[in-house]
């Protein structure tokens, strides 16, 4: 961190030790999740091809140092900012991370809410990892696509550093050629930026809840973590899990200042189509948006070949 979010963040962390904090189980479940009536949904492209988008939405003060130094307009013009991407790239599921609910810190009003209604995204679900008097965010995913259950999950708590943690939702995505949807569980994450150990601590507590589930996977998120150094668990979390990376040693993807911090990890029965860092100044993160599809189904016969390699 550059010296001014040293300080900024010392700052917040002093205000809010002394905060009365709301305390909510740390894994929360839901089922049939409603879309909003007042969101007229945007129009998303059909077909073989699922278009994701992921992006830390930094509280919506875009690249100004702190969000404690704008006012609610500037908040709001920044988010009608992110809107207009997305309905430019017409991504069908969005994961946000630092998106803030109502809070006294950036503005007062509900910034997943208003984003879903500007972007056109009738179903959304928020989990509020950090929650006290100055501020109330988390993580989030919007989506065009049916939402048919969710889990919020904030990871244990790591001081001095604030909360952090996942929203999974699954969504009903029905490829152009198939008569039935399929389940696709999608999460939207955000990892401890100051040790590797608590890092790792968080990514297996993601990973034991996503050894109960079966379905089809793909994890985006800021993981404040690149490729290449020691302190890195992007591989760590791909050999646990049988995840994969899109290029994970190429250069060109950097999402905050020269490193690679955000990712879209996919599990093995699906594949890249496309990935870019977007050049659009959002936030102090890019936004990385990737198309994905299923793998082609294999005959019985190359699939045994398969299985012998496993």
């Amino acid at each position: 961190m550059t010296n001014m979010r040293s300080f900024v963040y010392l700052f917040v962390l002093t205000l809010s030790a002394c905060a009365t904090t709301e305390h909510r189980p740390r894994t929360l479940y839901l089922q049939n999740i409603e879309t909003d009536p007042t969101i007229t949904s945007q129009l998303f492209p059909s077909g073989e091809v699922l278009r994701v988008a992921t992006l830390n939405i930094a509280h919506g003060r875009k690249d100004s140092p702190n969000q404690l130094m704008n006012g609610e307009q500037t908040f709001r013009n920044n988010l009608d900012d992110v809107a207009a991407v997305l309905r430019d790239k017409k991504p069908h599921v969005v994961a946000l991370q630092e998106a803030d609910a109502v809070s006294t810190w950036s503005g007062k009003f509900d910034h997943v809410a208003y984003l879903a209604g500007k972007a056109g995204y009738p179903w959304r679900v928020h989990a509020i990892n950090a929650d006290s008097w100055l501020y109330s965010y988390g993580t989030a995913l919007l989506t065009g696509l049916p939402i048919s259950e969710s889990i919020k999950h904030t990871f244990e708590p790591s001081p001095p550093t604030l909360n952090k943690g996942f929203v999974l939702a699954s969504i009903e995505w029905k490829p152009g050629h198939e008569i039935e949807s399929r389940t696709i569980d999608f999460i939207s994450v955000h990892l401890d930026f100051s040790r590797k150990a608590v890092r790792e601590q968080q990514i297996d507590e993601m990973i034991e809840l996503l050894l109960s589930r079966n379905n089809p996977t793909i994890i985006l998120g800021d993981f404040n973590s690149e490729w290449f150094t020691e302190a890195s668990v992007i591989k760590e979390l791909m050999q646990k899990s049988r995840f994969t990376a899109y290029k994970p040693d190429a250069p060109g993807y950097n999402t905050y200042k020269d490193m690679r911090l955000d990712w879209i990890l996919i599990s093995n029965n699906l594949e890249f189509v496309s990935y870019n860092a977007l050049p659009d100044v959002l936030s102090d993160h890019a936004m990385i948006v990737a198309e994905i599809r299923f793998k082609p189904a294999v005959d019985s016969e190359s699939e045994e070949v398969a299985n012998d390699f496993e």
